[in-house]
């Protein structure tokens, strides 16, 4: 048994919550998309982030750091495999890196030091967020509502995946059916 009090996770006081208010897009299959987002990662928007909160690691592809104008010598050293990202084959990161990711608006965000590691291969996305960023974040993914909530300075943050790249999925409007 734990002899000390249990402190309190910052941020742990915002409740986060889901209803009907959040249904802002017609899907054919809630749940079958892809939740992905377009945060401020060391100062660059990137606009394909996958949320993956089945993966135990956060990665950036070395492709998008190079894009991003990051310099390559500065990254630390990795010998962690990981697996069932490239199907049927693992991989071992080139490095780590720890880079600031910004999420919300001009008047409400919240801005977290996340630690990735730098993968060779490339992938349709700039990077991935896995169970140690939305930890940090203390995020909440919604797949039913393809949303990421948040708790935040001013209130808590409701992120929208990016529709621009999906094809199936359509914003919402007054004519839309409402479950």
């Amino acid at each position: 048994m734990f002899k000390h009090p249990v402190e309190p996770l910052r941020w742990s006081e915002t409740p986060i919550t889901f209803d009907r208010r959040d249904d802002w897009v017609h899907l054919p299959r809630p749940g079958a998309y892809p939740l992905v987002v377009s945060p401020v990662v060391s100062q660059v928007r990137l606009a394909k982030v996958l949320i993956d909160g089945g993966s135990a690691l956060n990665i950036i592809f070395a492709i998008t750091l190079g894009s991003m104008g990051y310099d390559m010598t500065s990254l630390v050293p990795s010998d962690q495999a990981f697996y069932a990202i490239i199907p049927g084959a693992g991989s071992t990161p080139v490095s780590r890196v720890t880079l600031p990711i910004t999420i919300g608006t001009r008047e409400n965000y919240r801005t977290e030091y996340v630690n990735f590691e730098v993968a060779e291969f490339e992938t349709s996305y700039h990077t991935i967020l896995g169970r140690p960023s939305l930890a940090k974040f203390m995020a909440i993914p919604n797949h039913t509502y393809l949303l990421l909530k948040l708790p935040a300075p001013k209130r808590v943050l409701s992120v929208y995946e990016d529709c621009r790249y999906r094809t199936r999925a359509r914003p919402r409007t007054s004519s839309s059916p409402t479950p």
